[in-house]
């Protein structure tokens, strides 16, 4: 009689995988990832985006490496969440390409949704849930087992400082605590690229902090993130580099001492990136 192989035991997996992915093959279920070492994990290139007569995005073009902390910045109005909104699939470009670890959007968006999550400004909850419930929720879109969804979503979790809250409704969360917990159903499949638009909107600044520290540890393990924020302190003390977008193009990039010596600011090498931003944007005084 042929030997009968061993069940697999996704809990042990989910205990000693960094990731959904790696846990899903340590159980022995079969998970086909493309190889993207040395593909942008994000090539945006002549887009060209539209609301009426406006332009809201101006033959945009930006690439950003794997494993890179990026800030995308502008004053308001100046194309950044219509252009995230653009990578995630929710728009649709009128001209150009976005590709997120070499899949289209446009042409293969399964695949592309796959390596990608989108926080927004402001995430919708299912209210009627509880944190782990809408977790697993979540899980369940992606397609994830339950015995995998659990340890995942309870680490997140407990790194969120949710996790005493996990008998609570969803619709008595303060706005700090929803914006946490959309960030963990952004992270439930382990995404490799993380969009976040202001994702410090209404975090004191212990929860701030939660959040930053969850965002770099991901870099470090070479996931890319990319956000938006009005709080410039926040771009210059994380990202390694940084886009200015005005009017719907991209108008200087690269990391701080870049954009120093491209604004020609007063400070010199001591110019903050506010006094850079305000130089490069003509909104200085």
């Amino acid at each position: 009689m042929a030997a009968t192989r061993p069940r697999p035991d996704p809990f042990r997996a989910a205990r000693l995988a960094p990731s959904v992915v790696e846990a899903a093959r340590i159980a022995g279920y079969d998970v086909a990832m493309t190889d993207t070492t040395d593909v942008a994990a994000l090539r945006i290139s002549g887009l060209v985006r539209h609301f009426g007569a406006k332009v809201a995005v101006d033959h945009l073009d930006l690439v950003i490496p794997r494993g890179e902390f990026h800030a995308l910045l502008g004053p308001n109005g100046a194309g950044k969440t219509t252009t995230l909104r653009i990578v995630a699939g929710l728009l649709k470009a009128e001209f150009g390409s976005v590709q997120i670890l070499g899949h289209d959007i446009a042409t293969a968006p399964t695949q592309a949704k796959q390596v990608l999550a989108f926080l927004p400004d402001d995430p919708l909850l299912y209210g009627k849930l509880r944190p782990v419930e809408y977790l697993e929720f979540v899980a369940g879109l992606w397609g994830i087992e339950p015995a995998l969804a659990a340890p995942r979503a309870e680490e997140l979790l407990r790194w969120l400082d949710l996790w005493d809250h996990t008998r609570e409704l969803v619709e008595g969360f303060s706005r700090g605590m929803r914006q946490k917990l959309a960030l963990a159903g952004a992270l439930i499949h382990d995404p490799q690229v993380l969009i976040l638009d202001e994702p410090l909107t209404g975090l004191d600044a212990a929860a701030a902090r939660q959040v930053k520290d969850l965002l770099l540890a991901r870099v470090r393990r070479g996931h890319t993130v990319v956000l938006t924020t009005h709080i410039l302190e926040v771009a210059e003390r994380l990202a390694q580099r940084i886009s200015i977008i005005q009017r719907g193009r991209i108008i200087a990039q690269g990391t701080l001492d870049e954009l120093r010596a491209a604004a020609a600011t007063r400070g010199g090498a001591d110019a903050t990136l506010e006094d850079v931003f305000l130089q490069l944007t003509g909104s200085a005084a």
